[in-house]
């Protein structure tokens, strides 16, 4: 049964108004462990879907994988059994949370390749705007290489999705939503939202909310695990396009507009009774 985790109302107010905030100690010490355990048995056992997302001639490495929870048993207990989905639900508003899908993002030491300036929500196959994605670290994260966010940039505008190393248009055809605007040129009119992490820690953002990261330093290993989680008004979105993640065959189950109900997606909000 997952943990009950109340908040506070400033923190619930603040996501919906900032799309990111900070959350200190949200995982305990056994959540952490098992969280821990279980990115390193993901590292050591790549799926079909994981990739690397730096250049080869990057000094460090850095390593995607997407939707392993079902075979590891440590990823499943922290994503059902934690605090996560009540956190989940009061952020989103929602009576219920739905789970989404894991997200491993490892950057080894020395690694350069920057996460650029993007929204989540364009490269998937849900509309609503009911959401939550937590992004936590295993590893001490530094200011400097932390996770950053453009403030209420969740709010209205989907920005056109690109791939991450050679800006290809790979989702929505050219021209059809915006490009993103010059965030680093005219940080005056983008306010940024960023915060050093403790393991333990996390940043809960909704899937609109515009986000980037550097690389690491000589010395430090960023391991970080992403939990996703859906609220009432999510519906399944088909694409015409490989969405990434994928769910292969999604389509011929759930038409467009239905509920996100189905065994991928598992309630984990509120308690099954008993």
């Amino acid at each position: 049964m997952p943990r009950a985790h109340p908040l506070d109302a400033a923190t619930v107010t603040a996501y919906a108004c900032d799309g990111a905030v900070v959350l200190r100690g949200v995982l305990n010490a056994q959540e952490l462990q098992r969280l821990e355990a279980g990115i390193e048995h993901n590292l050591a056992h790549l799926s079909p879907l994981a990739l690397v997302a730096s250049e080869p001639d990057d000094p460090g490495r850095f390593v995607e994988d997407f939707c392993t929870w079902q075979g590891n048993a440590d990823y499943a207990h922290v994503l059902r059994e934690s605090s996560l989905p009540h956190v989940a639900a009061q952020l989103m508003g929602s009576r219920s949370a739905r789970l989404y899908h894991d997200h491993l993002l490892v950057k080894e030491p020395g690694t350069r390749q920057p996460t650029p300036w993007h929204q989540d929500q364009p490269y998937y196959n849900v509309d609503g705007a009911q959401n939550v994605s937590f992004w936590i670290p295993v590893d001490p994260v530094p200011l400097a290489s932390t996770l950053r966010f453009v403030a209420g940039s969740h709010r209205g505008t989907w920005y056109m999705p690109r791939t991450f190393r050679d800006q290809q248009a790979k989702w929505f055809p050219e021209g059809s939503l915006a490009e993103l605007p010059p965030i680093e040129a005219e940080p005056q009119a983008w306010p940024q939202l960023a915060w050093a992490l403790e393991p333990g820690d996390c940043v809960a953002f909704h899937m609109l909310a515009l986000h980037a990261s550097s690389g690491t330093g000589p010395g430090a290993r960023r391991r970080v695990f992403s939990a996703r989680y859906l609220g009432d008004d999510s519906v399944h979105a088909p694409r015409r396009w490989r969405t990434s993640p994928p769910f292969p065959g999604l389509e011929q189950r759930l038409p467009a507009g239905a509920a996100m109900d189905d065994p991928l997606f598992p309630l984990v909000w509120p308690p099954a009774p008993g």
